[in-house]
């Protein structure tokens, strides 16, 4: 008989609705019959994606004996870490507390008043190999609450005076100069793998904005290095198992430290902030494999993950038919069959396919990065031969639910790659998933977190809100219509108002519930921080605007943070990028002229033949009616000699206004070969 559960639209909440175990959806009401009952809480969060919490599903969930214990001794709550991003921080951080670590399947026991006192991660069925089963936890749990409750009120206080101390916000602001940067970029360099590229040994993460900011560094400086690690590392991933070679796109990461087997899930937000770093090299270097790849990975996301309203899914399974990985793996046999002897012959050696295999008895396919080596015409032959065939397979589950903040990333990714490479139907679907969450995301001027099936649960969080902002930044810049920029003005203006306060901003706002401590995440992990990346989008409005307030929040938040950043620079590499942007002379760009003017679209292509990151671009087109009077930027600027004008300046220096792309293109050319940090305390 299913459970509450079937009731929500999470589809890994819906997974677990028909499991024996009672489960809760995070509210009121579970908490209500927790204290009614004086029994402690089970709260379980995990996510769609994630290999070990289905196997825990499996193992103990779908378990009648362990449901039972699960029901007898305690109030059951499932979540889905991705809609409710605020409870899996604030449970996430405690159990690091108690334990040092953390992870997914998160497995946290609370007091009835929502406060831990107990948690771990995965916990299997049954004792063995140094760790109790699960059913010795919840019997050992369960008498601990009922017979030691001072030791329990003893531990929920430690816990709470030691996330505390966390929270409180560092007030030894540092002085904001260059040397900063140049301090967190050879604070690196223990950590970079010069062998494998990226970062470390094993697991490895991709780690793009950490990329990013070595790519900034490498534009202020010139800095040849700093773009050789960039490159090495975007290789080997590109003709590694972490990249799907058939059919494009990122797995999560790395199981090893040569980017072969990954941990087969597909994330959107890895594949948005990937596309946007591969783009960002291409227009640096001009080597068509990192345009390959940001084609490959976002006709992937247009093929699989786009729904029909025009936004894009949130993430694609690891496991199929009950193994990870066996939608993309291969045996000898298989690429025989398929291919025929000739062909075969060249496949397996190009993609390196063996009779044994590299990954439990089957073949993850990878290049060695010499494409001399192979005919192109007959490996994309076979490619789409393989491809064909791999799409009769059982596909893996897809959690469809659409996320604002994952979309907005998106949207930057598909805008730019869109004009930079000359793909419209790029920029359709960015203009598409940025309409569908200003019509169907948004409330009242509120943004939402979550939406799927016509239904929109939990109020934006600031990362949202961050990413959102920039993503219509992006539409701006890329169409040229002044409502993107209306948008995220307005954005701008709530997320101060939601989510400044104590001198500080919060990750959840004040239309939120509160819980026992209100989350606030300063470090960037797989995606930037949400105060970090509003730290980035308020400078920009900021910038637009001469809006001062924003620029002083951003300011006061890089002077908290910028010293943590130096000294930990791969867990605030968003910070980072952030201070080379606060320290730049910023590029303004204002572009006059009609829209529907052919010459307009290609001054819009020419912004994007060249990555420069600090720059700020505003758009009006006189014969809209738009108010611009909030744009600074904007004024007194009218088109010369009725054609689509673009204005620039540097710093305090303005050029003469330009009508011809070919001469933008030139004088962007020269600004991006000199661009950086002006070195302005």
């Amino acid at each position: 008989m299913p459970n509450r559960l079937q009731w929500e639209s999470s589809p890994y909440l819906l997974q677990h609705a028909e499991n024996p175990v009672d489960w809760y959806p995070w509210g009121s009401e579970a908490f209500a019959r927790a204290k009614a009952e004086d029994k402690p809480v089970l709260l379980s969060i995990g996510y769609s994606a994630c290999h070990w919490c289905h196997v825990m599903a499996h193992e103990s969930f779908e378990n009648e004996s362990i449901a039972s214990l699960m029901n007898e001794h305690f109030i059951n709550i499932k979540v889905d870490r991705e809609e409710r991003p605020d409870v899996d921080h604030v449970y996430m951080s405690a159990v690091q507390a108690m334990i040092g670590g953390g992870g997914w399947p998160l497995t946290v026991f609370l007091t009835p008043d929502g406060k831990p006192f107990y948690g771990g991660t995965y916990f299997p069925a049954g004792d063995g190999l140094g760790m109790p089963g699960f059913p010795r936890i919840l019997k050992a749990v369960s008498e601990a609450y009922r017979t030691r409750r001072t030791d329990v009120k003893k531990t929920v206080a430690n816990l709470e005076e030691a996330l505390s101390t966390i929270r409180v916000k560092t007030d030894d602001r540092a002085q904001l100069t260059v040397s900063l940067l140049d301090q967190a970029y050879h604070n690196l360099a223990p950590y970079i793998d010069r062998q494998n590229g990226g970062f470390g040994t094993m697991p490895k993460f991709p780690q793009p904005h950490l990329l990013e900011f070595i790519l900034r560094y490498h534009l202020r400086t010139g800095d040849a290095e700093a773009l050789d690690i960039v490159e090495e590392t975007l290789q080997k991933m590109a003709c590694g198992g972490i990249y799907d070679q058939l059919g494009g796109g990122f797995h999560r990461y790395s199981t090893d430290a040569v980017w072969l087997v990954p941990h087969f899930e597909k994330m959107l937000y890895d594949n948005a902030l990937l596309s946007a770093l591969y783009l960002h090299a291409f227009q640096i270097t001009g080597n068509v494999l990192y345009s390959s790849v940001v084609q490959e990975t976002l006709d992937y996301v247009l093929a699989e993950m786009t729904a029909p309203s025009g936004g894009f899914f949130s993430s694609e399974d690891a496991d199929s038919e009950g193994a990870e990985g066996k939608y993309y793996v291969w045996s000898e046999q298989e690429i025989d069959e398929v291919l025929g002897p000739k062909l075969s012959s060249l496949v397996k050696q190009y993609y390196h396919v063996t009779t044994k295999g590299n990954f439990e008895g089957a073949n993850i396919l990878y290049r060695s990065g010499d494409d001399r080596v192979a005919d192109p015409v007959k490996i994309e032959k076979a490619r789409r031969m393989l491809l064909q065939k791999r799409r009769t397979r059982i596909r893996q589950g897809k959690d469809d639910k659409i996320l604002s903040g994952w979309n907005g990333l998106m949207i930057v990714a598909m805008a730019e790659a869109g004009c930079a490479l000359e793909r419209k139907d790029y920029l359709d679907a960015a203009v598409a998933c940025g309409t569908f969450i200003d019509s169907m995301m948004t409330i009242d001027g509120v943004l939402m977190h979550s939406w799927k099936e016509g239904r929109c649960t939990v109020n934006g969080y600031l990362q949202d809100y961050a990413f959102v902002i920039a993503a219509y930044l992006a539409l701006h810049k890329t169409t040229l219509d002044f409502i993107w920029l209306a948008r995220a003005l307005n954005l701008a203006e709530s997320l101060v108002q939601q989510f400044w306060d104590e001198g500080t901003l919060y990750d959840a706002g004040n239309k939120h519930d509160r819980l026992f401590i209100r989350p606030r995440q300063l470090n960037d992990d797989a995606m930037p921080a949400g105060i970090s990346s509003a730290v980035m989008v308020l400078m920009q409005i900021a910038g637009l605007t001469s809006e001062e307030r924003y620029r002083t929040i951003a300011v006061q938040l890089l002077g908290e943070v910028s010293q943590k950043a130096v000294d930990m620079p791969l867990g605030f590499a968003w910070w980072l990028c952030g201070l080379d942007f606060y320290l730049a002379e910023t590029l303004e760009i204002a572009v006059i002229g009609s829209l529907h003017n052919r010459q307009t679209q290609e001054l819009a292509r020419s912004l994007f033949r060249y990555w420069l990151p600090n720059a700020i671009v505003a758009a009006y087109d006189p014969s809209r009616g738009y108010e611009i009077d909030q744009v600074p930027v904007l004024a007194h600027k009218t088109p010369v000699d009725d054609r689509t004008t673009l204005y620039l300046c540097k710093g305090r220096t303005c050029m003469e206004p330009l009508t011809e792309p070919e001469s933008v293109s030139e004088v962007l050319k020269n600004l991006a070969l000199r661009s950086g940090p002006s070195g302005k305390a």
